[in-house]
């Protein structure tokens, strides 16, 4: 009876685990946010608006090239790629977050828990919505504005 028992907690903890593995395709570490930052930066953002992971290594970042220039661009992480792009000139100047507020925005994310995001969000006053995974699998919304946190969700 004890084995039954074992066996039947073990095959639930596989299929739990393939499962998360499974859904981990489309949330990045928090640890890799340098290097889409590092890639976004080399391609010529200077501001974001959007960050979202697509798989495991493709992210699309949306942004400002300049004050006229958005941009819109899907990165693979693992060659360096720009895959797709597509820009848009735009009249009322650049808004978004800096290099340095995306990772101030996400450091205090990860107070809060988070160890993977699927997206990062900023509106154009300077809200920003953190989407992604705590340590247990369980996902996680951060919410923050100027180096504030706002609001936590669990589901």
């Amino acid at each position: 009876m004890q084995r039954k028992m074992i066996l039947t907690a073990s095959l639930a903890a596989l299929l739990g685990a393939a499962t998360l593995a499974q859904a981990a395709d489309d949330r990045l570490a928090t640890e890799r946010l340098d290097e889409v930052l590092a890639q976004a930066g080399n391609f010529g953002f200077q501001t974001f608006d959007e960050i979202e992971v697509k798989r495991a290594d493709r992210v699309e970042v949306e942004g400002w090239l300049d004050d006229q220039w958005q941009a819109e661009v899907s990165f693979d992480l693992a060659s360096g790629e720009s895959l797709k792009e597509e820009r848009r000139k735009r009249d009322g100047g650049a808004w978004g977050l800096s290099e340095a507020e995306v990772r101030d925005a996400m450091a205090l994310a990860v107070a809060e828990g988070l160890v993977a995001f699927e997206e990062l969000q900023v509106d154009r006053d300077g809200r920003v919505d953190i989407e992604g995974y705590d340590a247990d699998g369980r996902e996680l919304e951060v919410k923050s504005r100027d180096g504030e946190v706002l609001e936590v969700e669990h589901d």
